[in-house]
């Protein structure tokens, strides 16, 4: 092999080219896989192996991206031509607080943003692949063409390619074709070219999984080469804006159009009283930056970073960022039972003959099931292999039909030197039904009559009301020359009998039902076991089930029906992955925000319905890869504290969108208004620019902020309402004191323009730096302790605003020290809008207009 030879061109209908004369042209196969420098190379000439691009620009340029917003280019516009016309110190100072305002905003979210990729990371698909004669895992990132990777049960394909060795292996292929079942591939050279998928049996597909079987693919397209890759304009599409995110969105057109009529309303004004052009229209320009809430992204990235963080803690990842959102607004969890409300360490018991006495000859037969299968292990298989090791040296595998859930059962044919046995464990509902006799604890076959099946079905509903999970077993003996299995052959069956299982449930499971039901969440079970065992856990857990609709119920109601039902109905049992989908389909339909936890490879799309898709770190690649979040370990309570950190990143993000549309709106409100007034600009924009940069800072504390307990007691949902009803409202309320102050300076203090600026300066920051105390609770202001952080920033800012005329920064921001009588003014009308806003505050949340 040339070992400097890169494939030149990745290839499209890979599955029509002879396997050797592929291998031959790119230089690929051996059986150590390629080494670390061909590795190098062949990154180098196609890069990642990802689907969609994921390339960042550099950071210079999301820095300067940072300045694209126009008002902030016409700001730097505005204030170069004041710089040619002479006025120096205004262009210098305006510039470097945008810079720093820019900065801010983008060191800190940059910051953020590297902490959760950190933790996305974390968790991110592995595939195991042979470089260098050695079997290692790496991230399906970093595959290139010519890698052999290792296929097994569960695993996610990684990208295209043809397999080179397989075994009974199943791919679901759903994702590219739409077929829901599984299709069975072969390491083979096609007799006929084709282009179609379906067709292309010898070759695997990025995104499809592995159901069943193992074996042994070599790399030939990676990245947007792929099938998946050609889809890339939809997968970037894959997360739609979450409630909050369009909640926000609407926020920001309302505050834009506001701003816009506020700017024409001040240069109109201007005109009218014929003031200097270019100082008004900057004037209005700082206005407008003043008013817009640009900080609100990196808060918003901040707060749920933070939360994300804080999730990592309680073992909870965090995948996407905005699912934040909607685990705060969840108000129903789908969940299994198996792991979440029981211990998930599953034991068998007992095995007994169709006499219900113990039998090692039964127990033989389900472990050769269970062994030769090659599908996903289950816990019930590992508690067969668990429980002994019989002798089946005399036994070799032939072949098998995978399980499926429509089925819910696993079939392999088995061969010995004088006969071939089909063997077959399963649902006891399905499997009874399929047999015509049984056989005896003497080992007699009788025929399996009613008499006998009621006896059978009674059992098996009595071991189930007690907790104990159930397996059946059956055989069927095959013709020497059968060497295949269909699922036509699971027919006239012999039953041998039942293997028994025991999943204790969790007992602290209980506290966390009960903790969820406070929190405002309702909880539906959603398994695939009967409906007797479930009962049991859930009466163990005092869980009250109610009436349970099983799997065989849902086929004959309509989706109008079943959304009526979905909303009195707690346990669903017997139910298969399409009817998960269609089950959270009609949760959502009634309005609801619904999370799903699943972790087998069928939930996939079950976990893309949800509102929030929650799986396990040891759950199949399929599962990881289709949720958003993930858990480190399998509990509900772990769910549980990710849903009050979620509520409480987005509270925060909510203080500081309260805050903009508050005192801030009512500040620029304010200057709007006195443009009326006034005989001069009401506050320079320097001045405007200096107290917005000023505030922005203050505001950074909220993502450490503290959350009141009542805040947190129930799902978060966005209201624009409630905002319009605080802006119309409390904006008003400050922009009283603004006039107010207005009067005390013209009035008391016969301030001239630079006193005036001046007063009004620190009246206007301190106002919105202290204020948040108010805003950032719907408690009484004394009932709910803030953040230390939020405390030190709050009072640093207005201290600063307060300092600044006294520091000899008068040549640049046109300040001059303010009488002392006036800052005792200051403290009283601190202190009476303190008393308002508390008092409106208290109106609202006792009329209900403030609420989650």
């Amino acid at each position: 092999m040339n070992k400097h030879f890169i494939p030149v061109a990745q290839e499209a209908s890979f599955w029509n080219t002879p396997l050797k004369q592929l291998i031959n042209k790119i230089n690929a196969f051996s059986d150590k896989g390629l080494s670390s420098q061909e590795v190098i190379q062949r990154q180098t000439r196609f890069g990642l192996n990802t689907a969609t691009d994921i390339n960042r620009a550099s950071l210079w340029w999301q820095f300067l991206l940072r300045f694209r917003n126009p008002l902030v280019i016409l700001l730097l516009v505005a204030s170069a031509i004041s710089a040619i016309m002479g006025d120096i110190p205004s262009f210098v100072t305006i510039t470097i607080i945008v810079i720093l305002s820019v900065s801010f905003d983008f060191f800190q979210e940059i910051r953020a943003e590297k902490n959760v990729d950190a933790l996305r990371h974390s968790v991110g698909l592995k595939a195991c692949v042979i470089r260098d004669d050695v079997s290692c895992t790496i991230p399906i990132e970093q595959l290139v063409p010519g890698d052999i990777v290792e296929l097994s049960a569960g695993t996610l394909i990684p990208a295209d390619g043809r397999l080179i060795v397989c075994k009974d292996i199943y791919v679901n292929q759903a994702l590219l074709t739409g077929e829901s079942f599984p299709v069975e591939k072969n390491a083979i050279d096609l007799l006929k070219p084709t282009e179609e998928i379906p067709e292309a049996i010898n070759a695997v597909f990025m995104g499809t999984s592995v159901i069943s079987g193992n074996g042994k693919m070599m790399v030939i397209n990676t990245g947007k080469s792929t099938k998946l890759g050609g889809l890339a304009a939809s997968l970037s599409q894959r997360h739609p804006p979450t409630t909050f995110e369009q909640g926000v969105e609407r926020f920001g057109i309302l505050i834009l159009r506001i701003a816009i009529v506020m700017v024409l309303f001040v240069v109109l004004v201007n005109i009218v009283f014929h003031r200097p052009m270019l100082e008004s229209f900057l004037f209005a320009l700082a206005l407008a930056v003043g008013l817009t809430p640009e900080l609100l992204p990196m808060i918003m990235t901040i707060t749920l970073s933070r939360g994300a963080i804080r999730m990592a803690k309680d073992r909870v990842i965090i995948k996407h960022l905005p699912a934040i959102h909607n685990l705060g607004a969840m108000d129903v969890l789908c969940t299994d039972k198996t792991g979440t409300l029981t211990e998930a360490k599953i034991k068998l018991v007992h095995v007994l003959n169709t006499d219900w006495q113990e039998s090692n000859q039964v127990f033989t037969l389900i472990y050769l099931n269970s062994y030769f299968e090659s599908g996903i292990k289950s816990a019930l298989d590992q508690a067969i292999s668990d429980y002994s090791k019989p002798d089946i040296s005399m036994w070799r595998k032939i072949d098998e039909v995978p399980f499926d859930f429509e089925r819910r059962r696993v079939s392999v044919l088995c061969g010995s030197a004088d006969k071939h046995l089909l063997i077959v464990k399963g649902a006891p509902e399905d499997i009874l039904k399929l047999c015509t006799n049984y056989k005896t604890a003497a080992g007699a076959t009788q025929l399996f009559d009613p008499g006998k099946r009621a006896e059978c079905f009674t059992k098996f509903e009595a071991l189930g009301e007690e907790g104990f999970r159930v397996l059946a077993i059956a055989i069927r003996e095959m013709d020497m020359r059968h060497n295949t299995a269909i699922i036509t052959d699971e027919m006239a069956m012999m039953f041998v009998g039942f293997a028994i299982f025991i999943d204790p449930p969790k007992m602290d499971a209980a506290q966390t039902l009960r903790s969820l039901a406070d929190d405002g969440i309702q909880v539906k079970i959603i398994s695939g076991d009967n409906e007797r065992v479930t009962r049991h856990v859930c009466d163990m857990l005092g869980f009250d089930a109610g009436d349970i609709i099983v799997g065989d119920e849902l086929t004959s109601v309509n989706d109008e029906a079943l959304q009526v039902m979905i909303e009195k109905t707690r346990v669903f049992c017997r139910i298969n992955p399409q009817q998960k989908s269609r089950i959270i389909a009609a949760i959502k339909r009634n309005k609801h925000s619904v999370g799903f936890l699943g972790d087998g490879i069928n939930d996939a799309i079950a976990l893309h319905m949800a509102d929030v898709g929650i799986s396990v770190e040891g759950a199949t690649d399929a599962a990881k890869e289709a949720a958003d979040v993930i858990l480190l370990d399998h509990d509900l309570s772990v769910i549980h504290r990710g849903i009050i950190e979620g509520r409480r990143a987005v509270a925060n993000t909510e203080k500081y969108i309260l805050m903009g549309s508050s005192s801030n709106f009512g500040n620029m409100f304010s200057m709007a208004g006195a443009s009326l007034l006034l005989p001069f600009l009401p506050m320079l924009p320097i001045q405007i620019l200096l107290n917005n940069l000023l505030y922005d800072i203050s505001q950074s504390a909220i993502p450490f902020d503290n959350v009141d307990k009542e805040a947190l007691s129930k799902p978060v949902h966005w209201d624009i309402h409630r905002l319009k009803h605080f802006m119309g409202v409390l904006g008003p309320i400050s922009s009283i004191f603004d006039f107010l102050t207005f009067f005390v300076l013209l009035q008391l203090f016969h301030a001239n323009e630079i006193l005036f600026h001046t007063g009004w300066f620190v009246e206007s920051i301190v106002t919105q730096a202290l204020i948040i105390f108010s805003i950032r609770t719907r408690l009484p202001i004394f009932k709910s302790k803030p953040n230390i952080f939020v405390i030190i920033m709050a009072v640093l800012i207005a201290t600063v605003g307060m300092i600044l005329p006294f520091i000899g920064v008068d040549n640049w921001f046109g300040f001059k020290p303010l009488p002392t009588s006036f800052y005792i003014f200051l403290l009283f009308a601190v202190i009476l809008y303190f008393m308002l806003v508390e008092i409106v505050k208290i109106v609202f949340v006792h009329y209900a207009v403030i609420r989650n």
